[in-house]
């Protein structure tokens, strides 16, 4: 199976085409492929095809072989992929998710593609939509929520895969191993979620750790640098720009005026290869 290796701040990705692992069970083949010690080591597979909604279908497998309604960086990635292998010409083109149709754009610098911008739709606050246990219409803004015999206020937002944002005053003093889980798979997420804790630096600037609906701790999650501006707007921290300082890198997030959340940032070939299956 030929393979192309990626990462978007750190946050890395197998990127194959629809055609490459024929009758493949892409549960199965992420659960190998993204092994670190017997596969190629990655946090996602995403397999890429063709879609009658947009201009290419993009599905994405976490390392844990669950199907993830949509990532961030993997967009980055996939839409750096797809403009330099020639499988478009466009630098703007659309990608069919089970989030939605999502839109990249490609920026240059000395004719070489150094950032991808991508509209990532509008934030989703309702319980209904995040999902989440409890009103339907309501929002779940700086709510309290017990971990590890901790309270934390959180807020929830949704950018096509749900998240639970916390605001601590040390971000790097949060055992993320230990509490990432507990709240992933806590009852009021019916369908687990992500989980940010995000410290606020200035109205500009947050830092960010995240652990991620089935991967565990990763550099950077595109999806959660979105849900923390929107979470930090929603609670009066910043305006409706900052750049997210993550483990891996900055990204660069507006939330403007028309609701869409808007994300740029760099994404990366690492290697290209064959996985004997």
């Amino acid at each position: 199976m030929q393979f192309t290796k990626w990462h978007g701040l750190g946050n890395d990705f197998i990127i194959i085409n629809e055609g490459a692992a024929p009758g493949a069970d892409y549960h199965k083949l992420a659960l190998a492929t993204c092994d670190r010690n017997f596969g190629i080591g990655a946090d996602g597979l995403v397999v890429l095809g063709p879609s009658d909604l947009a201009d290419f279908k993009m599905r994405i497998f976490n390392s844990d072989g669950s199907e993830a309604d949509m990532c961030g960086n993997a967009t980055r990635c996939v839409a750096r992929y797809l403009y330099e292998t020639g499988l478009t010409a466009k630098t703007v083109f659309t990608l069919d998710t089970l989030a939605g149709i999502i839109t990249p754009e490609l920026f240059f610098e000395d004719g070489r593609v150094r950032i991808v911008k991508v509209n990532m739709g509008e934030p989703r606050l309702t319980r209904e939509n995040i999902p989440m246990t409890g009103n339907a219409g309501e929002q779940a803004v700086n709510m309290p929520l017990v971990a590890e015999g901790q309270t934390y206020q959180f807020t929830a937002v949704s950018m096509g895969n749900p998240h639970c944002v916390i605001f601590v005053n040390d971000v790097d003093n949060i055992n993320l191993a230990a509490i990432g889980p507990k709240i992933e798979t806590n009852e009021m997420f019916p369908k687990k979620t992500n989980v940010e804790f995000i410290q606020i630096v200035d109205r500009h600037t947050l830092k960010m750790r995240v652990w991620e609906r089935g991967a565990g701790i990763t550099k950077a999650c595109g999806t959660g640098a979105c849900a923390a501006l929107v979470a930090a707007v929603l609670n009066g921290h910043t305006e409706r720009e900052a750049t997210v300082r993550l483990d891996g890198g900055d990204l660069f997030i507006t939330w403007a005026d028309d609701n869409h959340i808007y994300k740029s940032g760099p994404a990366v070939e690492v290697f290209r290869g064959e996985f004997l299956l």
